[in-house]
């Protein structure tokens, strides 16, 4: 792989050698969730005709022009050393076409890749001076990830479907209906960027660099200040803690987001990281590229499934539990949300009769198992 270099001022760390994936399909990282529809749009007939058309009948070919004329493309002779980074994970992923990269100057730091048939990938100046080698290469990686997987039809469809949106809006119930299949839309987004930050790890294959890239977009170029384990244990606190109102709270803040939030991100690129799948790959075990036309859309709905009824029932979240319960068929339900609402509901008046309770005697719903968290 590449040897280390220097440019403008920066010193790469040495070269070594990282494993490379001939064939592999981008089944072998996609979050679940993802993979599933992927499968299912990829089986659609006329989908690659119907959707590059809508990719060229929207803002991305706008986009793709204004990049070309108002950034700067990388190349051997410009942010050579992002062109070899983008080179080495084109080289391990196997992605035969070298999508075109652009530099564009803009303090917030941001990556993205836009485009169907001919994918470009764009970073903002905020990150190329904000993150080190090893870790701008995992999220060089984790855009050619978004190349490979085909993500931009996400944002093609997204990006058609509000438009569509505004123009039915005065149709009762039209604009509803768009917009639940919005909400699923986005939920498969940012599933897709799950996806990718596993690509972005199978390139760089550093776990600690790409640790340390998320929590620099989190809180800045102030690493010394940071520590990978406490903002692991953030992504702990905040799954476990709080009442029932914090659930849905959760769910109300991340419903309009195209990313998971970036702690979250990291918990779920650790697991992934320490997993029996991420292991196969690295010794040479994965779905070949060649091999995608026999995916099965009823196994991948499947897996999609097992995944989302897993994360239901080992999460720590008082409304996932409280769901895991009812599925299981737990008892005094009532007074689970009861207790999960704590500050939304107020005491009842005591039964006629009732005196104080005795030391050591049970209360209603002492049986329920108590709930974890701060």
């Amino acid at each position: 792989m590449s040897e280390g270099h220097q440019h403008d001022g920066r010193e790469s760390v040495p070269g070594r050698q990282r494993s490379r994936f001939p064939g592999i399909s981008s089944r072998a990282y996609e979050h679940p969730a993802d993979r599933s529809a992927l499968v299912a749009l990829r089986k659609l007939s006329g989908f690659d005709t119907v959707f590059k058309a809508l990719s060229g009948l929207l803002p991305e070919r706008s986009l793709r022009l204004l990049f070309l004329s108002d950034s700067v493309r990388v190349s051997d002779r410009q942010f050579a050393h992002l062109n070899d980074m983008l080179r080495d994970a084109c080289y391990i992923l196997d992605l035969e076409k070298v999508p075109p990269m652009y530099v564009n100057q803009d303090p917030v730091p941001n990556a993205m890749c836009i485009g169907l048939d001919e994918p470009i990938i764009v970073v903002t100046t905020g990150l190329v001076e904000l993150l080190d080698e090893e870790e701008m290469r995992a999220v060089v990686g984790h855009e050619v990830g978004h190349a490979l997987s085909g993500h931009a039809v996400y944002r093609t469809i997204l990006l058609f479907l509000t438009s569509l949106a505004v123009r039915v809006a005065w149709i009762p119930l039209g604009n509803f209906a768009i917009m639940a299949i919005v909400t699923a839309l986005r939920e498969w987004f940012r599933k897709s960027e799950l996806s990718a930050d596993r690509a972005g790890l199978l390139v760089g294959q550093d776990l600690r660099a790409s640790m340390r890239g998320l929590m620099k977009i989190a809180g800045g170029n102030h690493l010394h200040e940071m520590n990978v384990d406490a903002f692991l244990e953030q992504a702990e606190e905040y799954e476990a803690g709080g009442d029932l109102r914090d659930s849905v709270l959760k769910i109300l803040n991340v419903l309009p987001r195209s990313h998971p939030f970036t702690t979250v991100r990291a918990a779920e690129l650790k697991k992934w990281a320490e997993s029996r799948d991420y292991q196969r790959i690295m010794d040479g075990h994965y779905p070949r590229r060649d091999e995608d036309k026999d995916a099965s859309v009823r196994d991948s709905w499947r897996e999609s499934a097992t995944a989302y009824a897993g994360e239901v029932k080992n999460s720590k979240d008082p409304l996932m539990k409280l769901v895991s319960d009812i599925a299981g068929g737990a008892g005094d339900l009532g007074g689970r949300v009861r207790r999960g609402f704590g500050g939304f509901t107020s005491p009842g008046p005591k039964s006629p009769g009732a005196g104080p309770r005795e030391p050591g005697a049970p209360d209603a719903g002492d049986d329920a198992p108590p709930r974890d968290g701060a």
